[in-house]
């Protein structure tokens, strides 16, 4: 199981968001459908009666005017009111557009004249609405250009919803960032003191609800550098004050007489070189370890030194790591974490060869450590990388260890930026995976 895989669920960002667009976008609907209804509404039913009724007026005033006086009177209606005046025509094609202002018109028309009006549309130059009007037994037509309304509603409903939409999704972004982006650097800050890193301090962005969250981080943040210091310093003198005693015993066993039971001997002295291995390891893991600077490893070579040494000390190991695999690492931290995970491979793994390959995949180097050991039940995966934590059947001084090596591991691979994760095998046993992550420049190296 991966040291890193909690459940995935949405960004803070996206949810603030989406809930403020959402918000803002059903707000904006309420307001334009509000003001289509009783302000852009009325008016346009008010300036199509008004239209409606200059066109009957002129229509009825043409019909009753003298022949000769009539040609004057159509120049007039065109020059002061943009409407132009045919009689005796043929009638036109019915409008299959849908144009809201003219259904107004329409039914203005209709009410006027009480018999049902559709307003007609040709297209010359330029497009000209089409009034039908019977008077005086005559079928009058009186046009007016597009320009005389000079209104585009569906054009106008576009641009204010495309506004609308881009107006409300920029607030939308701009107050979520302005929400997350405080917390996000509260994540990343708690992320580095969880890996054993001391954060900088973080900066007071004046938001008065944060600015007590900030101070008390701040101290908090310091109170752990001053508890991480005094824990280096105290371990360190409890080192020195074991390890003094300790090389007191071993120079007292040296000079015990030789009637000393032989076998005794060599049990105190096993019990010291236990002793001082746990309290060096104790050390490793209360250190307060930070990033090793990375340097160019040739992962082959170091795989099988490390195979060579533990040969020696009659372990086997099958390493298949690919040739020719530079990566950038830390070398101490590396050589501890694949050390540990040989040893506590070799530890379990029931005298059965330990195998261990190294890839290079797409983003990442990948080195599984595999052996053919009883494995580890499935409930206690997650809890094998805790101080001083051992699997049950390891309990005994021939197979268990001190219970540090793996906390050790997962230290150094956090701190390092690295992944580790625990499988089980197909027909037994455990493997191990341990991910380096490559950046683009180096993933883009052949």
């Amino acid at each position: 199981m991966t040291m890193h895989s909690p459940e995935k669920s949405r960004s803070l960002f996206r949810s603030t968001a989406s809930t403020v667009a959402a918000a803002l976008l059903i707000f904006q609907f309420v307001l334009i459908a509000a003001t289509v209804n009783y302000v852009v509404l009325p008016m346009a039913q008010r300036s199509a009666d008004d239209l409606a009724a200059i066109i009957i007026l002129s229509a009825k005033t043409w019909v009753e005017l003298p022949p000769e006086t009539r040609e004057d009177f159509e120049l007039e209606l065109l020059r002061q009111h943009q409407l132009m005046l045919f009689h005796d025509v043929s009638p036109l094609p019915p409008r299959t557009a849908f144009l809201p202002y003219l259904n107004l018109l329409d039914n203005a028309l209709s009410a006027r004249l009480g018999k049902p009006i559709s307003v007609k549309v040709t297209d010359l130059e330029t497009t000209w609405f089409w009034a039908e009007i019977p008077a005086g037994r005559k079928l009058i037509r009186i046009g007016f250009p597009k320009s005389r309304i000079n209104t585009d509603p569906p054009m106008m409903l576009l641009l204010a919803l495309l506004a609308t939409i881009v107006l409300t999704l920029v607030t939308a972004l701009i107050l979520a960032r302005r929400i997350t982006r405080p917390l996000a650097q509260f994540s990343l800050a708690a992320q580095r003191i969880g890996e054993g890193n001391i954060p900088e301090p973080l900066a007071d962005n004046g938001i008065q609800e944060l600015s007590s969250l900030v101070t008390t981080f701040n101290q908090m943040a310091v109170q752990v550098r001053e508890h991480l210091a005094n824990r280096t310093t105290m371990l360190a003198g409890i080192s020195h004050d074991l390890r003094t005693p300790l090389a007191r015993m071993r120079l007292v066993i040296e000079m015990l007489p030789e009637t000393v039971d032989p076998r005794m001997i060599e049990r105190l002295q096993r019990d010291i070189d236990s002793m001082n291995v746990l309290i060096g390891e104790f050390l490793v893991l209360s250190r307060d370890l930070q990033k090793e600077t990375p340097e160019q490893i040739n992962l082959k070579q170091m795989l099988h030194a490390l195979a060579e040494d533990a040969a020696v000390e009659g372990i086997r190991i099958d390493c298949d790591a690919q040739a020719d695999l530079i990566i950038p690492a830390g070398p101490v931290s590396l050589h501890r974490v694949l050390l540990n995970l040989i040893s506590n491979a070799a530890r379990y793994g029931g005298g059965k060869p330990v195998q261990i390959e190294s890839r290079l995949s797409r983003d990442a180097v990948v080195i599984r450590i595999m052996d053919r050991g009883p494995g580890i039940p499935p409930h206690e995966v997650g809890k094998v990388f805790r101080p001083f934590y051992r699997v049950e059947s390891s309990r005994n001084d021939s197979t268990g260890g001190s219970g540090l090596g793996l906390a050790i591991v997962r230290q150094l691979t956090e701190a390092n930026g690295w992944e580790i994760e625990l499988r089980a095998r197909t027909g037994g046993g455990t493997e191990v995976i341990l991910r380096i992550p490559l950046s683009e420049s180096q993933q883009e190296q052949p």
